[in-house]
């Protein structure tokens, strides 16, 4: 359930959710809900994203959009929070919950779409990054400060962020720790979109995106998932099983039906 913030008419989740879940037809709406901190990341907040991952795959969600409550995205880790001086099963624990968010996204047959705005800092900017698709709203903040402030990166982004920007540049936006803008982002290829209202252009993408065909959308994500991680011959491997396995489906004659139904044919598109 919903309420509306009175922050710029920007719905937030119920005050008493760390972690907000909607599901709004076939989409997933999940929404970072510690507006009072710009949503900064505490374990309560870690654990509630990764449970409200798993509903949206039970719910069979044809997408999901991941977005904040208030005036940010996530500003990063709650440096509020008692530091942690000496490693322990708790830091391990915690530092796991931390990487669960990205195995979730990526084990999500959904598209995830991260709806950006505010900040997006530190543990912030791994989220986002670490979904299929960035929709970021003018006025966007983003950044690695985790070296500024004696922290290690996380969600994967040491994997994630060279092989979207390369490695000398990735080596630049994390150890400078330098704030960079929404177009930025999208020069850098980090945002796929930069637009006045991200929750509602991610909204409306995912309503697209519910109206292809489940499997196929499904198989893409995996393949561009896989293929940057193996060889040029893994990668054919997997689209040539991807594909023998859509033709198993009635999905791939629907959709050319439809197709065909506007006019157009897989031929001639």
């Amino acid at each position: 359930m919903t309420a509306v913030s009175h922050d710029g008419g920007r719905p937030s989740p119920d005050s008493s959710e760390v972690v907000g879940y909607a599901l709004e037809g076939e989409i997933a709406l999940v929404t970072l809900n510690r507006p009072e901190r710009l949503n900064a990341v505490n374990h309560d907040l870690v654990r509630g994203l990764c449970r409200a991952l798993d509903r949206a795959g039970a719910d069979g969600a044809a997408a999901v959009v991941l977005t904040g409550a208030g005036r940010a995205f996530c500003a990063g880790h709650d440096l509020k929070q008692p530091p942690e001086t000496v490693p322990d099963e708790h830091s391990l624990r915690r530092l796991q919950d931390i990487q669960d968010v990205t195995r979730k996204i990526r084990a999500l047959a959904a598209p995830v779409i991260a709806a950006v705005h505010g900040y997006a800092l530190g543990a912030g900017c791994e989220f986002a990054l670490c979904c299929d698709l960035v929709v970021a709203e003018r006025g966007t903040v983003f950044g690695f400060p985790e070296v500024e402030v004696g922290l290690g990166v996380t969600g994967g982004i040491s994997h994630l962020l060279p092989l979207a920007v390369g490695a000398v540049r990735a080596k630049e936006l994390v150890l400078l720790g330098r704030r960079f803008d929404a177009d930025e982002a999208a020069r850098l290829g980090l945002a796929n979109a930069v637009v006045g209202d991200a929750r509602e252009e991610a909204m409306a993408w995912a309503r697209e995106l519910a109206g292809k065909p489940r499997l196929a959308a499904a198989l893409a994500k995996q393949c561009l998932d896989q293929g940057p991680e193996g060889d040029l011959e893994a990668a054919l491997e997997l689209e040539v099983a991807a594909s023998l396995g859509l033709m198993a489906t009635t999905e791939a004659a629907e959709a050319a039906d439809r197709f065909a139904a506007r006019g157009r044919t897989p031929e001639t598109s």
